[in-house]
């Protein structure tokens, strides 16, 4: 199989590294020239690539608008399969089936990343025991999609959850959005300074993601609004409920409002696979 990734960032950089793992060969494109450059001297591409129609496999790891414009913009082999691993998913499926394609559309998003940016900080084993969650429409072909998933496994995943691209849009307004705005406001706080001696765990959890480009974010967040503001109006209400509770001084309301999280917490996790929305595949 020709592979190629189209985006050498973090991701297309480190599933590059992946696939060459599992003994794949893998071709490479970028916008810019420095980490195309970076690619080939480090041996995490084998090649340049020129043009795509001679590609049997081309994952976009582009921004979703310019993935759309990538995906628009370039001739693909009858029969490729082309599949974005963009944070969002229905607006870059309803824009590649705005018309016939001559290749098979698979959306992916990996569940996995760091803090950091770069292909410099790409790494073969980022994917290893995480989550890639994969799309399917009315019109997504079979035999593509499993295709995609033995790539998938080979990659080192230790999962796929399979749905819909609204309901991949819902989910990680919150599983990822939401957690990414909170950070970001977490520290809009003036005792961020000079804070060093006073830090454990739980400070570190929720700061670790608030330097993340805002650029790519941005982007990600306008494409998915509708379903982000609506979980961050639900925190609102939530940190709302808790402050009444804490300015009331009552001991046992105070412990009602957390008892009630814990709750939640605990049968969200027993729960977890039972939507009928959701297919998990485990990989061995």
């Amino acid at each position: 199989m020709n592979i190629c990734i189209a985006g050498l960032g973090l991701i297309g950089g480190s599933m590059a590294l992946a696939l060459k793992r599992a003994g794949y060969s893998v071709d490479g494109w970028n916008r810019s020239k420095e980490p195309l450059g970076y690619a080939l001297e480090n041996n995490v591409i084998d090649s340049a690539a020129a043009r795509f129609d001679d590609y049997d496999m081309v994952f976009v790891a582009l921004p979703p608008k310019a993935a759309v414009q990538f995906i628009n913009g370039n001739a693909f082999k009858d029969g490729a399969i082309v599949s974005d691993i963009c944070g969002v998913k229905e607006y870059i499926e309803r824009e590649v089936c705005l018309k016939p394609r001559n290749f098979k559309y698979i959306g992916c998003h990996p569940m996995a990343g760091k803090e950091v940016s770069g292909i410099e900080n790409a790494c073969a084993d980022l994917f290893d025991r995480a989550s890639m969650v994969m799309t399917r429409a009315q019109n997504t072909d079979n035999s593509a999609f499993e295709r995609v998933e033995k790539l998938v496994k080979d990659m080192g995943f230790a999962r796929i959850v399979e749905c819909s691209a609204e309901v991949h849009d819902r989910k990680i307004a919150y599983t990822s959005q939401l957690a990414h705005v909170l950070s970001n406001a977490y520290v809009k706080d003036e005792d961020i300074e000079e804070c060093f001696g006073f830090t454990g765990g739980s400070f570190q959890d929720m700061t670790r993601i608030a330097g993340v480009d805002e650029n790519v974010w941005a982007s990600l967040y306008l494409l998915n609004a509708q379903n982000l503001t609506r979980k961050i109006s639900g925190l609102i209400d939530s940190l709302e409920e808790i402050k009444d509770a804490i300015d009331k001084g009552d001991f046992d309301d105070l412990a009602a409002v957390l008892h009630r999280g814990r709750e939640l917490f605990a049968a969200g996790k027993e729960n977890l696979c039972k939507n009928r929305d959701i297919f998990v595949k485990y990989l061995k």
